[in-house]
């Protein structure tokens, strides 16, 4: 990026007739600045692809590609964009001055035009132009510093939950590789589910990163129940199943207090409708709030599926564990009751590449 405090200002003059190029050379060398000369359009734009410019001065009526066209070309560069353009005319007709302006024009000098004039208004654009440059690397920077700032409070609120997590793991007797096995189950689940009609328009790349991370997080809320109902051999009581149950509210409200600024990060937004909604029945039936269908938000679909069949899989210390054959036709029974039938023909489908 050039800056006139670094180097010498190269600034472009297009027109046709010679004595102008001439003349606005010369005022540019009186000011200390490198003038290059360009006597059409055609020129003009390889010239502005070659050097790094600072200013273009510019004349509109010239043949073959008139200085309209050539600022349209420039305007339309990522490369060129930014220069400053300075039209020169003999005609100063209002339609003319507006349309100059339209087009990404910074300023219009008439013919003939006064040296004193065209001194003046190049050094207020090449400081517009270096004050524009200088406050655009400075957002560049701050953009960063802000990036890196929010990738490190994203980062400190991921510890937290996880940490959280290991005690609500721990109270509820589970063991690492249920939490390893619930996050690659839920990805796997969720990337042939991208790959059909229905959901392939609803799951982005990003949408499948997500839930692998927040899948852990769905029982969170267990930090919040006592030992002795989670870790019980026996059946709940009513008392005790109405306390187990609000997890779900508890891991919701949890996960909106560490995210307090509300600044609509899809991780913890997703995290949250996990943590509420994993126990939600298709026909209802479910809890915290009854709702069905697909009323559940689908990553809540998609956990309470993958939950079940990790649950059914694995050891518990009230029974133990059943083969996969087994759990599925176990949870095939629930299929319209507790499940969305078509996830679960698409689990059903990808069974061998479960864990």
């Amino acid at each position: 990026m050039a800056s006139t405090l670094t180097e010498i200002p190269k600034i472009l003059v297009v027109d046709d007739v010679e004595a102008n190029r001439f003349a606005l050379r010369n005022i540019i060398q009186q000011l200390g600045y490198q003038p290059i000369l360009a006597e059409n359009g055609e020129q003009a734009i390889k010239v502005a692809q070659r050097f790094d410019l600072q200013l273009v001065i510019l004349d509109i009526a010239m043949p073959v590609m008139g200085g309209y066209q050539v600022c349209e070309v420039l305007k339309s560069n990522v490369k060129t964009r930014d220069i400053p353009i300075i039209f020169i005319s003999a005609y100063d007709n209002p339609k003319d001055v507006a349309k100059g302006f339209e087009l990404g024009g910074a300023d219009y000098i008439t013919k003939p035009f006064m040296p004193e004039v065209v001194k003046a208004r190049i050094t207020l654009q090449l400081k517009l132009y270096e004050t524009t440059r200088e406050m655009q690397e400075l957002n560049r920077k701050l953009q960063i510093s802000v990036s890196e700032q929010l990738r490190r409070v994203e980062r400190e609120k991921r510890n937290v939950l996880y940490a959280l997590l290991r005690v609500a793991r721990e109270n509820a007797a589970y063991d690492s590789e249920h939490m390893e096995r619930m996050s690659r189950n839920c990805r796997v689940l969720t990337e042939a589910m991208q790959l059909t009609l229905e959901y392939g328009s609803r799951i982005s790349n990003q949408y499948v990163d997500t839930i692998e991370v927040a899948a852990p997080i769905c029982d969170i809320g267990n930090v919040a129940i006592p030992t002795s109902i989670l870790q019980k051999k026996d059946a709940l009581s009513p008392e005790e199943n109405a306390q187990m149950q609000r997890h779900t509210v508890v891991g919701e409200r949890i996960l909106r207090d560490i995210d307090e600024e509300d600044q609509n990060n899809s991780f913890i937004e997703m995290s949250c409708d996990i943590a509420m909604y994993h126990h939600e029945n298709w026909d209802g039936s479910g809890y915290p709030s009854g709702i069905k269908g697909d009323e559940i938000p689908l990553s809540a679909q998609i956990i309470g599926i993958i939950s079940t069949y990790c649950a059914l899989t694995e050891k518990r210390t009230y029974r133990g564990s059943f083969t996969q054959e087994e759990a599925l036709e176990i949870m095939k029974g629930d299929v319209g009751v507790k499940f969305n039938p078509q996830i679960f023909d698409i689990l059903y489908k990808i069974k061998r590449q479960l864990r």
